[in-house]
């Protein structure tokens, strides 16, 4: 190629500027979250219909160790909905640190790092913010620790079973609390402000 079409092909092609790069990477972000938040939200709809057809087979069966296969299932969608929900935050926390004062150099406005993506922030000021992470909080150990707590000890509470099974209920009790606590430890890092 001639170093007259070069450029010619320069002309066609305008050059992409660091700004635009960084749009591009905000919406790439934007959509991730977007499908993350989808996902997430519909963990709480699985775990409920899980726990029905459990509770269901194990009262229609009458059989209380088909209850047992509660936790693994809460534990496994609870930790799948809390790894989702970090990642949300993450990608805001980005936006809001990294990305965002990016953009505002990039443009050499006079903007401040505030004015760009101003919802990121903007929603973190309503009044009810906390009381909504607190009720969160409470909906996330109630249908991810406390429904299958409660399902082994009901378990426990109809005896039998047998010594596997009983250590079986012993270590999902232990994943349910390993559970629980790191829910409390995401939440508490919601409540600080940094999230």
């Amino acid at each position: 190629m001639s170093s007259e079409q070069q450029a010619q092909g320069n002309e066609r092609d305008p050059e992409v500027t660091v700004g635009q790069l960084l749009l591009t990477e905000y919406q790439t972000i934007k959509d991730e979250q977007k499908a993350r938040i989808g996902f997430r939200d519909n963990l709480l709809y699985v775990t409920l219909a899980a726990v029905a057809a459990v509770i269901a087979a194990a009262a229609q069966a009458k059989q209380p160790q088909m209850l047992l296969a509660l936790p693994p299932v809460c534990v496994v969608l609870g930790w799948t909905y809390l790894v989702n929900d970090e990642k949300i935050s993450a990608i805001g926390d980005y936006v809001r640190n990294e990305l965002g004062p990016r953009l505002a150099a990039a443009t050499g406005s006079s903007d401040t790092v505030e004015a760009v993506f101003r919802w990121e922030t903007a929603h973190r000021t309503d009044a009810r913010r906390r009381s909504r992470k607190l009720i969160q909080f409470a909906v996330d150990q109630g249908a991810f620790c406390a429904v299958p707590m409660a399902a082994l000890v009901v378990y426990w509470a109809h005896g039998g079973g047998g010594a596997l099974l009983i250590g079986l209920s012993v270590i999902e009790a232990l994943a349910i609390a390993g559970l629980a606590v790191q829910i409390l430890l995401h939440a508490g890092t919601l409540g600080s402000g940094e999230r």
